[in-house]
């Protein structure tokens, strides 16, 4: 199977799961990337695209996940997998850029950074395990370009296609989370074996909770900029406070509950957590660029009346969070704390009066919903055996 050192390049499972700096910068540019995404949301004067702006976070994402599936399976140490780590940096900052989406040139460089990182990382994995001689990792190198190629077909002709651009994209974005799921079966070589999501070490878990930890300092970060561009007052600096409790709620729903579900999950199901994670972790990251995109908002106009469009950014932020961290862990344990998630349910029962109200309000009810579920009693175990929450040593 492996000769002429082939394994080389393929990551020991007894090597060190620690990320690398490399790896934690390329978060940080991802999570640039991301703070624009928030940005463009809140800026929408209606609902008309709100669509276009969830899909291109779900292409932003995709490549972040994709990139840090292959720092898990391959060695982040090696000089091929640092260039395919820094071609996705230069995606993230191409398909950053070209954000707003308003020109033909800018939905050009989002679609070529986005083909282009998944194109050149299959080509550099497929030539450099080829010379190394490693079968059953050119095998799968070769079976996820084999895709990346055909969505990017459907990408390029979003591109020269303006009238029916975001179906097109839509049909190429589904491509490529559909064949994943799928895991990838291609002409001649079939899907990618099971075993191979077995050998997941806890690095791929710790890669995810470092990610979704600097995303929500984005809840934080868009309101301070904001707060930096307007008068201070008190109803700001309150938005600002309601902002950075949410923020660490959030925090503390993920590290404690389903960031350690991922981790501690190596042991007894990881080929299911390394499989489900981008899915219910992409819900997740949906509900903290809502968040993110409430607070630009309500720091920038705390008082007053609630629009409709904000309640359901204020609200259902943090309740898309809840559940994608339900989701996560039904998937993976059967087991949902229905208790603590029916806590999110005191600002949707105030929504026929909270338009009426000041959104600095409404963003504290919200604040409060989620202090609840944190605080809820534990009636259970809420995950089967080995599924569960690490306990501390001593």
């Amino acid at each position: 199977m492996t000769t002429g050192g082939g394994a080389a390049l393929v990551r020991r499972l007894d090597g060190s799961t620690r990320a690398t700096l490399l790896e934690l910068l390329f978060d940080v540019v991802f999570v640039a990337a991301l703070a624009q995404t928030s940005t463009l949301l809140a800026d929408q004067e209606s609902w008309t695209r709100i669509p276009t702006v969830l899909l291109m976070l779900t292409a932003i994402w995709w490549t972040w996940s994709v990139t840090s599936t292959t720092t898990e399976f391959y060695d982040p140490q090696q000089r091929p997998i640092q260039v395919i780590l820094m071609v996705a940096m230069v995606g993230s900052v191409g398909m950053a850029a070209s954000l707003p989406m308003v020109t033909r040139a800018q939905a050009t460089v989002f679609a070529l950074a986005y083909v282009g990182t998944h194109v050149v990382r299959g080509i550099i994995l497929v030539s450099t395990l080829y010379r190394q001689q490693h079968r059953s990792a050119i095998a799968r190198a070769t079976r996820f370009l084999f895709w990346f190629l055909v969505s990017g077909v459907l990408w390029i002709v979003g591109v020269l296609a303006d009238t029916a651009r975001w179906w097109i994209w839509a049909t190429a974005i589904a491509i490529d989370l559909l064949s994943a799921a799928a895991r990838y079966p291609t002409p001649w070589l079939g899907r990618v074996p099971l075993d191979q999501f077995d050998r997941t070490t806890a690095h791929l878990g710790e890669r995810y909770q470092q990610f979704v930890i600097l995303a929500l300092g984005d809840i934080i970060l868009v309101p301070t900029l904001e707060l930096g561009r307007s008068e201070f007052d008190r109803l700001r600096i309150a938005a600002l406070l309601c902002a950075f409790a949410i923020m660490l709620l959030l925090w503390q729903i993920y590290v404690y509950q389903a960031g350690e579900l991922l981790e501690t999950a190596a042991a007894s199901a990881t080929g299911r957590s390394t499989r489900i994670a981008p899915y219910t972790h992409l819900v997740l990251l949906v509900g903290v660029l809502v968040t993110a995109a409430s607070f630009d908002l309500v720091v920038d106009r705390p008082s007053g009346t609630t629009p409709v469009r904000w309640l359901t950014l204020i609200i259902g932020g943090p309740l898309v969070f809840v559940l994608g961290r339900a989701l996560f862990a039904y998937l993976l344990s059967g087991r949902v704390p229905w208790g603590r998630v029916a806590s999110q349910l005191l600002p949707l029962l105030l929504l026929p009066w909270a338009g009426g109200w000041p959104p600095v309000l409404v963003t504290a009810i919200v604040a409060l919903a989620l202090a609840m579920h944190v605080l809820f009693p534990r009636g259970g175990r809420e995950t089967r055996r080995g599924l569960g929450p690490r306990r501390p040593a001593g």
